[in-house]
């Protein structure tokens, strides 16, 4: 009996011996072929969602109330005869079918079409304000990822404790608050001041102008502080949340308990057993926040000014500006799907189960 095609005789089956496959064709080729099934699945999945944000961005935002030629047009003297024209020329005459179709094939070759508020591609315009809302979105989700893991474990390890319900209900009143309620409030106490409380930041927008260098770099930052405090406030409550929850379901394992009676010290345990277990849940969580960047917060950023996609979207709604509001729409959400796709695919690496 060939030992690359069997192994020993296993004893104590009903019917006699059996034998168990390994080598080229055993169990690692197995779990090969499961991990690409998985892999494959979640690209497929990935792949229907993003077809279903394109039919969703081109029927959910032609239920706006308000015609985007009539915009246009507002103030001017017009006739109907230009109106009609108009419409002929953004393609609006062509009926939903047409126009739907058209939209799928540009938009597949990467073609999101042409503003009608600022005349020009829609991609160009979010290339030219996606670097503003990635500084302010992504410097907030950096830092309420960091603190909600933080928190969250700590919190955990000490349920029950003082430090438990302080970290909790702060974090519970926080994201409970509105983030253009936060925002507003922070600008009349910090920018315009209130009673001994002098104005210290400033009230909107991401530069002063006319800095260079060194200048410019505290300049932007000065702008910043106060929308990163209105996220991070509003923002880090969730990942505390989830990582508190998915630590204290671990904290009753049998090998935790099996780890201190070995005289594990107790910080040892919570970093290098229970918290890597708990991460899977927080993982998506984290991901699904830096999906968020591309996004922005578009409260936020209209509240405070600040010339990233959030405004923008606030902008092409108030028009509404169809092509420009599908395109953010359809890179907001595949945003969000890639940052998924990423953590589904991160699962296996930091639990071998999964995947097979």
């Amino acid at each position: 009996m060939s030992a690359a095609s069997t192994t020993p005789l296993a004893e104590g089956a009903a019917d006699g011996p059996v034998q168990v496959k390994t080598g080229p064709s055993g169990p690692r080729t197995r779990n090969a072929t499961a991990y690409l099934l998985y892999v494959g699945g979640k690209l497929a999945g990935a792949a229907v969602s993003l077809f279903a944000v394109l039919v969703t961005s081109f029927f959910l935002f032609r239920v706006i109330p308000g015609d985007p030629v009539r915009t246009m047009t507002h103030g001017r003297p017009v006739s109907p005869a230009q109106l009609v024209h108009l419409r002929q020329q953004l393609g609006l005459d062509l009926p939903m079918w047409r126009q739907f179709t058209e939209y799928c094939t540009k938009a597949l070759s990467g073609d999101l079409g042409t503003s009608y508020q600022f005349h020009a591609p829609v991609w160009d315009l979010i290339t030219q304000k996606l670097p503003a809302t990635l500084l302010l979105t992504g410097v907030a989700v950096v830092i309420y990822s960091a603190l909600g893991l933080w928190l969250g474990t700590r919190s955990a390890w000490g349920h029950g404790g003082l430090g438990d319900k302080v970290n909790t209900g702060v974090a519970l009143t926080l994201w409970s608050v509105p983030s253009f309620w936060l925002g507003l409030l922070l600008i009349i106490i910090f920018s315009v001041g209130i009673g001994p409380i002098p104005g210290m930041f400033p009230t909107g927008g991401m530069e002063s102008g006319g800095l260079t260098g060194f200048a410019y770099v505290t300049d932007v930052a000065h702008h910043m502080v106060l929308p990163v405090i209105t996220l991070v406030a509003v923002g880090y409550a969730q990942t505390l949340l989830v990582m508190r929850s998915s630590l204290l379901d671990e904290m009753g394992s049998d090998y935790l308990t099996t780890a201190r009676a070995k005289g594990l010290r107790d910080d040892l345990v919570r970093r290098r057993h229970a918290v890597p277990n708990a991460l899977l849940p927080t993982v998506t969580m984290v991901f699904i926040n830096f999906g968020h960047v591309a996004a922005g917060s578009i409260l936020v950023e209209t509240v405070f000014s600040w010339p990233g996609l959030g405004g923008l979207f606030y902008q092409a709604l108030s028009v509404p500006d169809l092509p420009l509001v599908q395109g953010l729409f359809v890179v907001f959400a595949g945003a969000m799907i890639v940052m998924n796709l990423l953590a589904d695919l991160l699962y296996p690496l930091l639990d071998p189960r999964v995947g097979r």
